[in-house]
């Protein structure tokens, strides 16, 4: 094997691993976007289908809810948008570090819309204590998030 199949081989290498760090990322994106996606659709059905005789706390847990998944998907699909923007790349670090921010940025509001989501169904059912029920779920995930060290 001579120097130039061992360049030609570490060049490839290189792409292929270039390549699967682009993909990773993309892919994440995907994931989230589509997530998100049906949440948006499930909350603007539910504004659709809104009865009149809704009261006003209702209204506006719903309209955040769906302002914050609007929120939350853009920003699950900017990684898409700044790889056709910006692409070819002079840094991959610089990229992987824009869209890791992005997808963290996004996962504030998706929460909050999970949280207002569940409180919303919960509202129905059992009244008031929905707004502290609600949060059950997501302060178990923070607690375990937490412990996972």
């Amino acid at each position: 094997m001579n120097e130039d199949d061992a360049t030609d081989q570490s060049n490839k290498e290189a792409r292929d691993n270039l390549l699967r760090d682009y993909n990773s990322i993309l892919r994440e994106s995907a994931v989230l976007t589509t997530f998100s996606g049906i949440l948006f659709g499930f909350l603007l059905n539910i504004s659709i289908n809104f009865s009149a005789e809704g009261n006003i706390v209702e209204r506006v847990i719903l309209a955040v809810a769906l302002f914050s998944i609007t929120v939350a998907i853009s920003l699950f699909i900017m990684p898409v948008i700044y790889h056709h923007v910006q692409y070819p790349y002079k840094s991959l670090e610089k990229f992987k570090i824009r869209s890791h921010r992005f997808l963290l940025f996004g996962i504030v509001p998706s929460m909050i819309t999970l949280y207002l989501g569940l409180e919303l169904a919960l509202d129905r059912i059992i009244g008031e204590f929905s707004f502290f029920i609600a949060a059950v779920p997501l302060g178990l995930v923070y607690l375990f998030f937490r412990m996972r060290k």
